[in-house]
């Protein structure tokens, strides 16, 4: 398969440049992709972006990932509803060392290859750029309509839009062109939502320096349900252990749907078609073994944290699940026990609230686990509250001491899978 073709395969190709396929079968090129800075991480999301550059450089074609510290300072409209808060310069050199190393975990810049990757900040050329020669350089070849015609400007003018995020296309754009012109880079990738930034690229490649500039997109991933892809119940699914834990990383992929799961072994995995197809075909059979699943938590958490952390969160998978009593979660030690809880809602109690006969409705909503006293008496007569794996039947059970997980924990679970973890003082 070509390129081209295994990103149609993969589900990794949304838009692409005419001349594009066919540059990328007749030669070898420099091609980029760009993240901000505006966490020291990156997200699950950023990972397409991060794979568009894997499968160029397994395709034989030179990666760069350009560091937005610039692009980073002004803030990118597309897909935003309303203008996000600007950071400030320490703290943006602090999230570009920190996109850095992870960067540097997928991609390969060993020099003695024929393609090592290469990691570049706009900030180096946008430093010493007056606004003045911007816009007089720069800005004078792109017009206001064509800006005002691009999409990620039109979603957002009826609820206002700061100059400084109107500008945010033509610094992009520029980018495109400098690298062009500095880096010989021929193509941009990207998520489907930057198409007009990256046009506007194109567009100042032909006007300023009269070449030609390629491009392609993946599609914005979803779910089946047509909620957001990328959260979890703690927020985002990050790509580095202190702010996600391999543990958790792991449990997001192996909670994913059918549906889901058969698309996303596709676009975040570097299995061949046959061993895709093969699982699917398989996991069709017995849908209740979730071998589909299991194989693409592996993996995905393999190829982001490696297969030592892999082999972790397993391990404590499978204790987890051998914990369905009140017994098991005390068989847990400490360390296991409250990996299995990272991320977990939390709330700090008085020990003698649950050693006396406290009315648990209270418990329930003063804790934050429901938000009325009579969704917290509904659901327990309905049998849906657990405390420490037995279901919660009377609103005066009281907790013995020998109950008490690690001498300070106690789990509630709301719903099938639902927990909370009170921590008691």
């Amino acid at each position: 398969m070509t390129l081209v073709e295994e990103l149609k395969w993969r589900g990794l190709l949304h838009d692409i440049m005419p001349g594009t396929e066919e540059l990328l079968n007749k030669e070898k090129i420099t091609a980029y992709a760009g993240f901000d800075p505006t966490s020291d991480s990156l997200h699950i999301g950023n990972l397409v972006p991060i794979l568009l550059l894997m499968h160029l450089q397994k395709h034989g074609h030179t990666p760069l990932a350009l560091v937005g510290g610039a692009t980073g300072m002004v803030g990118d409209p597309s897909g935003k509803s309303a203008e996000r808060n600007l950071l400030d310069i320490d703290t943006l050199r602090f999230n570009e060392r920190g996109q850095k190393a992870i960067l540097e975990k997928f991609l390969n810049f060993d020099k003695n290859i024929p393609n090592p990757a290469e990691i570049v900040n706009n900030f180096d050329w946008f430093k010493n750029f007056s606004f003045l020669d911007f816009i007089r350089d720069v800005g004078k070849h792109i017009t206001v309509n064509y800006m005002m015609s691009k999409d990620s400007v039109q979603k957002r003018l009826e609820g206002g839009m700061s100059f400084t995020e109107f500008s945010y296309q033509l610094i992009q754009g520029y980018d495109f062109y400098y690298l062009w012109k500095n880096k010989k880079v021929r193509l941009q990738a990207a998520g489907s939502d930057q198409w007009g930034n990256i046009v506007t690229g194109t567009e100042l490649i032909r006007r300023i320096g009269g070449g030609e500039g390629f491009a392609f997109t993946a599609p914005l991933i979803t779910k089946s349900d047509g909620s957001k892809f990328g959260k979890s119940e703690s927020g985002n699914v990050w790509l580095t252990a202190d702010k996600t834990s391999p543990f958790q990383f792991y449990q997001f992929w192996i909670n994913t749907s059918d549906e889901d799961a058969a698309k996303y072994i596709k676009i975040f995995t570097f299995l061949p078609p046959n061993a895709i197809e093969k699982v699917i075909a398989e996991h069709a059979i017995d849908a209740g073994k979730r071998l589909l699943q299991k194989e693409l938590a592996k993996q995905v958490t393999i190829l982001v944290h490696g297969i030592q952390e892999f082999e972790s969160a397993i391990n404590t998978t499978e204790k987890l699940f051998a914990a369905n009593t009140i017994e098991g979660l005390k068989s847990l030690s400490e360390e296991d026990f409250m990996r299995s809880m990272e991320g977990v809602p939390t709330h700090k109690i008085a020990i003698d609230k649950l050693t006396t006969a406290e009315n648990w409705v209270n418990i329930l909503t003063e804790s934050g686990i429901f938000p009325s006293k009579s969704e917290a008496k509904k659901m327990m007569q309905g049998g849906g509250v657990s405390i420490n794996k037995e279901k919660l039947n009377d609103i005066l059970k009281t907790i013995s001491k020998d109950d008490i997980l690690h001498n300070k924990y106690v789990v509630v679970q709301k719903g099938k899978n639902k927990n909370f973890l009170l921590i008691l003082n």
